[in-house]
């Protein structure tokens, strides 16, 4: 069996919208009323997908979950003069950030040697609440090979868990045996704490990882307080390296110490506060990056075009780039639309590692079910959608029908 690391980018789904739901993160909140336009989101993720699976990547995808979704409505008794925000939360595409979906351990970290995915209860933001069911589902056909997988429901909702957006794992390779550090917030602050350290905790014992080499580490409140609404938007890892801001962790050198002593050989990139400040770190999401090792082996950072956009941040890529550090490359992508609604690169993947072959092959990208995808979405998918059509009947039907088609052309049908 040939253990890689799979990314799996969520589709943008029909309903793409900006409703400002999120509290705590300031591009979201900032577009809140915009109009959005679900077709180009959508062709920029399947772009970024293309250009992981040129430099040699395995990739994957999700799909999106069905919108708007009527049983939530019906449970929280909505209708057209409830209040926008619960409407809304219906319509919500925010499932395409597949970081949120589950937490991932590989299987060489798990006692009895299969891949663990436990998905995200999501339980601080309404509108994402009700996602894990139909995530979970997906992940069940997905991951359904039990010889190789475990899929787990949701951590109680007393404990808030956000998945993958406050995991990261360090190892010589990805097959190899690794640490994986969990990332968790203290409540009390500007901005909610979405990561409990009770949810982690809970994660790692349900996967079987060793106590040694399992990590919590408190993400430090000023970043939260700044917009760094997950850790994966001041930090990033990738085998054996730590792409961190100077502020993303409340205690670094203890952090760090930890971290080396589980994963010895570990090279930690810091970029200092004086260099790029919080706020430019947060709005170019520099950290929000997708951390690569292509077949070349020379470890690669996609990072969106909003870095090149900002002089600090694109000076320091550059100076990065001339040393003799672990990051060889910077690639840059355009994902605009998913940015001005809060999520970079790294959002819209979920890592898993584990051989392609075991994985339902429908959720494997290739370049015919890339071009198949992208002409339902070029067919179906609303050019835009204004704020005053969430809750339309024809607006819902458009959705309901994109995604059907979706379904259909994937032979996904049983996920309707």
């Amino acid at each position: 069996m040939t253990l890689t690391e799979i990314n799996f980018d969520g589709i943008v789904g029909p309903s793409h919208n900006y409703a400002g739901l999120s509290l705590g993160n300031l591009a979201a909140t900032k577009n809140a009323g915009e109009r959005s336009f679900p077709r180009a989101a959508a062709l920029q993720g399947i772009a970024k997908m293309r250009a992981n699976m040129a430099m040699g990547m395995a990739q994957g995808f999700l799909l999106p979950l069905p919108r708007p979704d009527a049983a939530w409505l019906e449970q929280l008794a909505v209708d057209a003069s409830t209040d926008p925000a619960l409407l809304a939360g219906a319509w919500s595409a925010s499932s395409m950030w597949t970081a949120n979906a589950a937490t991932v351990s590989p299987a060489p970290d798990t006692t009895d040697g299969r891949c663990h995915l436990t998905v995200a209860n999501l339980v601080t933001m309404p509108h994402r609440t009700h996602e894990w069911p139909d995530t979970l589902a997906q992940l069940r056909v997905a991951f359904a090979d039990e010889a190789h997988f475990a899929v787990h429901g949701p951590v109680p909702p007393c404990f808030g868990d956000e998945g993958a957006a406050n995991h990261m794992r360090f190892a010589t390779s990805h097959a190899e045996p690794g640490a994986e550090v969990f990332v968790y917030g203290r409540p009390g602050g500007r901005f909610p704490a979405r990561q409990h350290i009770e949810a982690s905790r809970i994660v790692a014992r349900s996967h079987g990882l060793d106590p040694d080499r399992a990590l919590f580490i408190e993400q430090n409140p000023e970043a939260i307080a700044a917009g760094a609404f997950h850790n994966d938007v001041v930090a990033v890892a990738n085998e054996r390296v730590l792409f961190a801001h100077e502020q993303a962790f409340a205690d670094p050198d203890p952090a760090y110490d930890a971290m080396r002593t589980a994963c010895p050989g570990l090279q930690i990139v810091e970029v200092p506060a004086d260099r790029i400040g919080l706020e430019d770190a947060i709005s170019s999401y520099l950290f929000n990056a997708q951390l690569l090792t292509p077949p070349s082996g020379e470890q690669t950072l996609v990072v969106p075009s909003e870095c090149q956009a900002n002089a600090a941040v694109w000076a320091w890529l550059q100076d990065m780039l001339k040393g003799n550090g672990p990051i060889r490359h910077v690639k840059v992508v355009d994902v605009r639309q998913s940015m001005a609604n809060g999520g970079g690169p790294a959002c819209l993947r979920l890592r898993v590692v584990a051989d392609p072959a075991t994985v339902d092959q429908r959720f494997m990208l290739d370049e015919a079910k890339a071009s198949a995808i992208e002409a339902v979405i070029a067919e179906c998918w609303p050019d835009h959608i204004d704020p005053t059509q969430i809750g339309s009947q024809e607006l819902a039907g458009t959705v309901q029908e994109a995604r059907r088609r979706l379904l259909g052309a994937l032979d996904l049908s049983e996920l309707v």
